[in-house]
């Protein structure tokens, strides 16, 4: 339990700081989504091949689901990397987990059941936070506002993707499933980038190598370990960790304080994340990577 608890910090100290290497890379924000995976391939590769977690023969069913999931983590990625640019760094990473209410929603809406107290309160609470969240970043810069719709956009397409791997779980273990979704994801990507325009090979690899590695490998795959182990509460908690870590690099380094309108509207969605996560339904959903990639 010691292990998995460390491990559940470690993953949300290191997808903390992802936000922030895509703001550092040189190269556009669809480029830095491209490289985030295909940096990433090769480790986890060696990681599946380290835990004795072999790829089994894919049926042309779970091939395509896979590829669907891949392709909604590919345009997740796209969209959360162009709102981190016009946004706090604390906003996108609140809104960069927004996935877990859509995912607790499409729960409810599977099963043909009422949300919980628990559910009902995280909704209410993530709506609140929300509101107050996009109003003080219109009040601050229309730019913050679109950066704040794209990072929530994100969390849609995300939840695609959290559902499709769900599907595939199955047949699939931990590792394998995170290396093939991540090869999934590559193509789509590096389509975008190129007809983005921006810049896509780096003249410093070394934000783009930490964003791979931090995030993608260490992040993702600590966070995958953490969640077959820990209370949906824990995991809840641990979430928490991530907008701190975020505000703080945002104020040092750019600047960008929080009003008292961005503290309420904050915690309001810090509070959510911790109910949905210690409802029924929140718990259901942890069969994947479920923390903002």
């Amino acid at each position: 339990m010691t292990r998995a608890f460390l491990a559940m910090v470690l993953a949300n100290v290191m997808l903390a700081f992802g936000p922030w290497l895509v703001r550092l890379a040189d190269v556009s924000a669809l480029g830095s989504a491209f490289w985030r995976l295909s940096l990433a391939a090769l480790p986890l590769f060696l990681l599946a091949r380290m835990v004795r977690q072999p790829i089994p023969r894919l049926s042309p069913g779970l091939l395509g689901m896979i590829a669907i999931g891949g392709l909604c983590f590919a345009v997740d990625l796209g969209f959360w990397h162009i709102g981190i640019h016009h946004t706090k760094l604390a906003n996108a990473t609140l809104f960069g987990n927004f996935a877990t209410f859509l995912l607790a929603a499409y729960a409810l809406a599977s099963t043909r059941r009422l949300p919980d107290r628990y559910q009902s309160a995280a909704l209410l609470l993530a709506a609140l936070g929300t509101l107050l969240l996009l109003g003080r970043s219109y009040q601050l810069d229309a730019r913050n506002l679109t950066g704040d719709l794209l990072c929530i956009l994100a969390g849609v397409f995300y939840t695609g993707y959290l559902i499709a791997m769900s599907r595939a779980r199955g047949a699939l273990q931990p590792v394998p499933l995170l290396l093939i979704s991540t090869v999934a994801g590559m193509a789509p990507l590096l389509v975008f980038a190129i007809a983005d325009g921006g810049p896509v090979w780096p003249q410093d690899w070394t934000p783009l190598l930490l964003l791979a590695i931090g995030s993608q490998v260490i992040g993702q795959g600590c966070m995958v370990y953490a969640i077959g182990h820990l209370s949906p509460m824990v995991i809840g908690l641990g979430l928490l960790i991530q907008p701190v870590i975020a505000a703080a690099v945002g104020s040092l380094r750019y600047g960008e304080r929080l009003g008292l309108a961005d503290i309420i509207g904050g915690l309001a969605v810090c509070a959510a994340l911790v109910l949905v996560r210690m409802s029924h339904s929140g718990q259901a959903g942890d069969q994947g990577v479920e923390a903002r990639p």
